[in-house]
């Protein structure tokens, strides 16, 4: 270990020297955090008040790096005189140097952090999260975030605001489409993986960027589905359900957090002491800083929390909000408010360290310009590897809902190949919301992925039909005439790209316009239909659930989406996707997902059904439930064994099986865990997810497959939030769904 010598530590006063000291790699972790923790220490002494209120706010470059304006040359005067800690919406090699250089003009020479919106891809596009999810591959995962990290770090942005970790069980919502679904288990491993994807293995390499968790906390149960609502919920369903993949992100060392829209039983989350001091900084020891979603510090003024902008300041900082972005509730109130003595300066302080931490952690004080780098950002936008990356996720991704008869694969012999419905050409649709440097030129269509399968060997007879959102049906005879030339029919329908996202709630998830009657008009030709849909969240779609012979569910799969989508349908992958979020029968449903409750009049017999808990227009059932989707092999499950049936608090068991692949082709298998904990303190769902495993099997291939079953497997919060496991019985159940259980055991816990 290196020690700073005395005669270094009493220069450390003067900046100058502070920011020449080299970052040595030679120095254990322990060292590094001491060293960095003295620059910051160094350099807040020379700052004044101002300047550290400048630190803490955030504005977007869209004025910035546009053409003159009085507005351009006022914000450039804010970065000039240390106003400014942090640019979003800046990117590029070219405008981040510009914009940095002006900082660097600033008395401390502070460099920015330039942050941005990279959430499934940079110039290379990604399925959407949700879609990413869908292939339960935890590598695949963390490699995406990671080619996304280097594409925009070699951009020069520095920070980027995702994963979303929200857990979502409402489909109403638009913002489904950008985490993980609804299963905290699952989603909690995802946060981690896109962590340190987005990461890489510490701060300060150029081909990795910080990450942020997002929206702490609860957004996803905004009521009704509606954007920017509030939210209300027990304190244990809070700690159960949604807080844990945001503690699965502090564990993976996520470097930020960023505050919700919503307020929380009626406290703004960007408000909230008990999130943001007493949890994620107190009980988690969380050490990066928390940013605000846009404007959200000024937002409680019309939640009636708030008297006024500087009242406003005043609850976010004490609350914990360290950054403010594009509020500019901080750079107006904070100083006058510190010096009023209405704000503690120590919260000031607090806020100021976290965020010049990390730009010392990045590297940005001995190079400013380290992320932009022409030569690098032309390398890495032309990487070929990096659209093989996105069609091998985009692959995984696509959910075989329903195959009948075995129609997919597509027999190689097929001749005459009707494609038809709004998104068969389409593009742009296929990026999804949140895009930022793609080009959708570059992005394969369905179409163009068919025409790449085929090699012109079939004929393709193209037929529109209908548009996304329209009424009209003059499309639809052109439609009819394809299909009845053709062999079998392909159909694209769903969701155009901005129909899912953030501020795109609907009350109506129904596949829109008159999408589902061509459909109908189609399958009257008596042709085998083939449907791929492609949309940002779940979709109802019951006429094509019951009538097509087989439903591929392609989410929006980004830039090489045409051509894994045909890779599915004519063979060339085997899909191996299951659903991370129940789809519903109908809106009534909603919210709705796996993790039930028995309820005290449960359904038992469906013939029986008077006065008990259900509908009397539909069954409580999904259309698809969590977990599901086929496979163009089949697997069995066989040989169940628990080596104990009972353990202590201290003890384990091994759950084990045969996992068997009992059809004709390769194929992946994602085999689920699931628990039960019959009685408890407070009800307990039906089930839970508790583990999983995704392996490949040849045709024949048998593999004995393992889990291990602890107290931690079967705990949970109770009434008081104490994490705990309950003496009782418990069944443990192994499928291939939430719906597809095929072996079950019970398990004492003493």
């Amino acid at each position: 270990m290196k020690f700073i010598s005395t005669k270094m530590l009493k220069r450390s006063c003067i900046y100058r020297a502070t920011v020449l000291i080299a970052f040595s790699g030679t120095l254990t972790t322990y060292a590094q955090d001491r060293k960095i923790d003295w620059r910051v220490d160094s350099l807040m002494k020379l700052m004044t008040l101002e300047e550290k209120v400048g630190q803490l706010n955030q504005y977007s470059g869209r004025e910035v790096t546009g053409p003159v304006s009085e507005k351009k040359t006022d914000l450039l005067q804010d970065i000039r005189t240390g106003r400014v800690g942090s640019m979003l919406n800046v990117r590029g090699v070219k405008d981040t140097r510009e914009i940095q250089k002006v900082a660097l003009e600033s008395r401390l020479k502070i460099p920015l952090l330039f942050s941005l919106d990279v959430i499934h891809g940079y110039k290379t596009v990604f399925p959407i999260p949700l879609g990413e999810a869908a292939s339960w591959d935890l590598g695949a995962m963390r490699l995406s975030a990671q080619i996304a990290a280097k594409e925009a770090a070699a951009a020069g942005i520095h920070w980027t605001f995702a994963p979303m970790v929200d857990v979502a069980r409402d489909p109403r919502w638009g913002r489904v489409m950008e985490g993980a679904g609804e299963d905290a288990y699952l989603g909690s491993l995802i946060a981690e993986a896109r962590v340190k994807g987005f990461q890489g293995e510490q701060l300060g390499s150029v081909e990795s960027i910080m990450a942020c968790a997002k929206h702490f906390a609860g957004y996803g149960a905004s009521i009704a589905g509606r954007d920017y609502n509030a939210v209300d919920m027990s304190k244990q369903q809070l700690w159960e359900t949604y807080l844990p993949p945001f503690k699965a992100s502090v564990d993976a060392g996520v470097a930020t957090f960023m505050n919700a829209f919503n307020t929380l039983n009626g406290v703004p989350a960007t408000g909230n002491a008990y999130l943001q001091r007493d949890i994620l900084k107190g009980k988690w020891n969380f050490k990066g800083f928390m940013v605000s979603d846009w404007g959200s510090i000024g937002e409680m003024i019309p939640w009636g929390y708030a008297a006024n902008e500087a009242d406003a300041a005043a609850k976010a900082i004490t609350a914990g909000s360290d950054m403010d972005m594009e509020s500019r509730a901080y750079i107006d109130n904070l100083a006058q408010l510190v010096k009023e003595g209405k704000v503690s300066l120590k919260w000031v302080d607090d806020a100021v360290r976290r965020i010049l931490y990390k730009k010392f952690e990045l590297g940005l004080f001995e190079d400013p310009y380290r992320f932009s780098n022409f030569k690098r950002e032309k390398k890495v936008f032309s990487d070929p590897a990096h659209r093989v990356a996105a069609r091998e996720l985009a692959k995984k991704s696509i959910v075989l809902l329903k195959n009948d008869q075995n129609i997919l694969p597509i027999k190689k012999d097929v001749r005459n190949i009707a494609l038809i419905g709004p998104l068969v050409q389409a593009k742009r649709d296929l990026e999804g919301s949140w895009i930022v440097e793609s080009d959708s030129v570059n992005v394969v269509s369905l179409m163009e992925g068919v025409r790449n399968q085929t090699s012109n060997k079939a004929n393709l007879i193209y037929a529109k039909g209908a548009g996304v959102s329209s009424s009209s049906q003059d499309g639809f005879a052109a439609a009819v005439d394809a299909a009845r030339k053709a062999d079998v029919v392909i159909m694209a329908l769903g969701e155009t790209w901005d129909m899912s996202g953030e501020a795109k709630s609907r009350t109506d998830i129904h596949i829109p316009g008159r999408q589902e009657a061509l459909f109908e008009a189609v399958k009257a030709t008596g042709k085998p239909v083939i449907v791929v849909l492609m949309a940002g969240r779940p979709l109802i779609f019951d006429k094509i659930a019951a009538q097509a012979s087989a439903i591929l569910y392609a989410w929006w799969p980004g830039t090489e989406g045409g051509n894994a989508i045909a890779d599915i349908l004519f063979g060339a992958y085997n899909p191996s996707a299951k659903l991370p979020v129940t789809f519903p029968r109908s809106v009534g449903q909603i919210p709705l997902s796996y993790d039930v409750y028995n309820t005290g009049r449960p359904v038992k017999d469906p013939a029986n059904t008077r006065y008990k808990s259900m509908y009397i227009d539909s069954p409580n059932s999904p259309m698809y439930a969590f977990g599901h989707g086929l496979s163009y092999t089949t697997f069995a499950y066989s040989d169940l064994k628990l080596d104990s049936s009972s353990i202590n608090q201290n003890g384990e068991a091994v759950l084990s099986f045969r996992l068997t692949n009992t059809g004709k082709v390769t194929g992946e298998e994602v085999v689920q865990l699931y628990i039960h904990d019959e009685v408890a303190s407070i009800a307990r769902p039906l089930k839970q997810l508790k583990g999983f495993q995704k392996l490949s099997l040849k045709p024949g291939e048998s593999r004995e497959l393992k889990f291990t079953i602890k107290s931690e497997l079967l705990s949970f919060y109770d009434n008081d939030l104490n994490w705990i496991a309950e003496p009782g019985k418990f069944k443990l159940m192994v499928g291939s769904a939430s719906d597809d259980i095929r072996l079950q055991t019970n398990l004492t816990l003493r």
